[in-house]
């Protein structure tokens, strides 16, 4: 065998090997319901940014983990996940986990009017003998947190300003759980439910007349182009929704530990973004509503504790009541100071 010969079989096994390991390489889905676009300041929606993160890491990684991610309910519907996840038919997912409370009825405490005071209370509660049980109930169902995410929310509408429980009087308003749902009932508004990518089509096309979100969709979903006034979080900020990073577990023990350990690594590198971002995103709110000429209201302490009072009287009592082990969570996030 001549030396020539030698060296093109040579190239062509390293090649034909460099082409198999490629073909080993695993490709995870990644679903959200969120834009994968940028908006009007530049910037993607965090949940976005969070899942591109983790695909990032994991290609610098350089595990053999690629990460592809859906934006824009593209691949599933926003309330749609959660099983795909529990069945490994969907691997990771930005997914707010209320929306699973249909299943797991404990999962309605992650967005309970009042419960977390504020983003630094936020990161306390993570930690917490309640979100243990929470998480518990997460893994149990089959799936695990790559990364934890509380959002701050408020209020808006077409009609008129929404501070105190008898300002949304008469309106019909999305809420993004049950727990608010059954407290603005509570206050006399009307409800209709649907995900938040929805909310802008609802007030357009009359179906709402108001809506309770997170900042983050508020700016995203460019919500500002349909109401009359908003009620950021503010000082008194009554909407925190729990929005993880969630994957299916029967997906992560496919990967090897050299996988798993990275993308538990890139999970905390998007926890640890999305920490110093989230307080960022109200202040974006309240620019891009000043903006586009909406008028902006905050609540006052009197506001929160009259809405409180409904909240516990509706929301807090159901729970307690119709949840197994409900009271049991109640007190225990109401002990984190």
């Amino acid at each position: 065998m001549t030396l020539r010969k030698s060296f093109i079989y040579l190239f062509t096994a390293v090649f034909l090997f460099a082409g198999i390991g490629e073909s080993f390489a695993k490709t995870l889905k990644a679903s959200h319901q969120w834009p994968g676009t940028k908006r009007k300041d530049g910037k993607f929606d965090v949940r976005h940014e969070m899942v591109q993160i983790i695909a990032d890491e994991m290609k610098k990684a350089n595990v053999g983990v690629n990460i592809r991610v859906y934006p824009a309910k593209s691949l599933y519907k926003p309330k749609e996940q959660w099983k795909p996840m529990t069945t490994g038919q969907l691997d990771i997912s930005a997914f707010p986990l209320a929306y699973a409370a249909k299943f797991h009825p404990e999962f309605d405490i992650t967005l309970m009017p009042g419960m977390v005071k504020n983003h630094k209370h936020a990161l306390r509660v993570n930690k917490s003998p309640m979100m243990t049980e929470i998480k518990k109930i997460i893994n149990d169902a089959g799936v695990i947190v790559l990364s934890d995410a509380w959002l701050a929310g408020g209020f808006v509408s077409k009609k008129n300003c929404i501070t105190n429980p008898a300002s949304v009087k008469g309106q019909v308003f999305r809420a993004a759980g049950k727990a608010f749902n059954q407290m603005l009932e509570g206050a006399g508004a009307g409800i209709q439910s649907m995900p938040s990518s929805e909310i802008y089509n609802g007030l357009q096309t009359g179906v709402l007349d108001g809506a309770n979100t997170s900042s983050g969709s508020f700016v995203s979903y460019r919500i500002y182009e349909q109401v009359k006034c908003a009620t950021p979080p503010g000082k008194y900020g009554l909407w925190f929704m729990y929005e993880p990073i969630l994957m299916s577990k029967k997906s992560f023990d496919s990967l090897n530990s050299k996988q798993q350990k990275a993308l538990m690594k890139a999970g905390k590198v998007a926890e640890k973004y999305m920490t110093k971002e989230a307080a960022g995103l109200d202040t974006t709110m309240e620019k891009a509503y000043k903006k586009a000429g909406v008028e902006l209201k905050y609540m006052t302490k009197a506001d929160f504790d009259a809405w409180l009072a409904i909240a516990k009287k509706t929301s807090y009592k159901n729970f307690a009541e119709k949840v197994p082990g409900g009271q049991k969570l109640i007190d225990q996030a109401l002990a984190v100071k």
